[in-house]
């Protein structure tokens, strides 16, 4: 992974000053604008390839949310923020985390973890396509092409607007998110226990009112509000 280009937005002096400091900590970092306007931020925004966007809500002429629906094409969005209240209109702007202001260098150092994370996936996805057999799916990467066996896969987990594919050694990531991977006929095998995973019936070995254990030994969290539906 190369530096991850990053820009903030806040017309607070002292609020930009800490966060540039805090980034400072981390090299593989690189701020390369600093905005105290969001309308001039925007322009910059829409010219360059930026991979992180930290940005505050409140702030005169255009706020933070209204920001992020016309550059929504930037893949990590991190809101900083005095305002609670935002957090969940911020989270349907495919927001990748919400920070809450004085931030704390532990804090931000889960969401640093949290953009790597993301990062690393954006650049291992690849493309899922359907086979002709029902029994398997393709995943192409370039040129190669991986089949994979529908009973082989253990569970799939969701990760924003991507999915992994979890297979005994094998992690796949693709561009597809879990909701319509799920719609898919071959994986009608396959149940939501949770808003982050789907289990392969086939693969359990026990349930228990918190998890799924799977043919691998892994624990898979079943939501509350899954718990009603499940019938494994």
């Amino acid at each position: 992974m190369g530096k991850l280009r990053s820009v903030i937005v806040d017309d607070n002096e002292l609020d930009r000053l800490t966060l540039a400091g805090l980034l400072k900590g981390y090299s593989n970092f690189e701020v390369l604008r600093v905005f105290t306007n969001p309308i001039e931020a925007l322009g910059f925004l829409m010219e360059n390839t930026i991979d992180v966007l930290f940005l505050d809500v409140d702030m005169p002429g255009m706020s933070g949310l209204e920001l992020r629906r016309k550059i929504n094409h930037i893949p990590a969005c991190i809101f900083i923020t005095d305002h609670p209240e935002f957090a969940l209109d911020s989270f349907e702007l495919d927001t990748l985390d919400y920070l809450l202001k004085p931030i704390s260098p532990e804090r931000f150092t889960h969401t640093v973890l949290r953009i790597e994370e993301y990062i690393d996936i954006q650049q291992k996805a690849v493309l899922y396509e359907q086979s002709k057999d029902d029994s398997t799916i393709e995943i192409k990467n370039g040129r190669q092409t991986v089949i994979v066996n529908i009973n082989e896969i253990l569970y799939i987990k969701a990760v924003q607007n991507y999915s992994v594919i979890v297979t005994t050694g094998h992690s796949h990531y693709i561009r597809a998110t879990l909701s319509n991977l799920l719609k898919e006929n071959k994986l009608s095998s396959f149940k939501r226990v949770h808003k982050s995973y789907a289990i392969n019936e086939n693969q359990v070995i026990s349930k228990t009112p918190n998890n799924v254990t799977i043919n691998n030994g892994e624990l898979i969290p079943i939501g509350r509000t899954y718990k009603s539906l499940l019938e494994l």
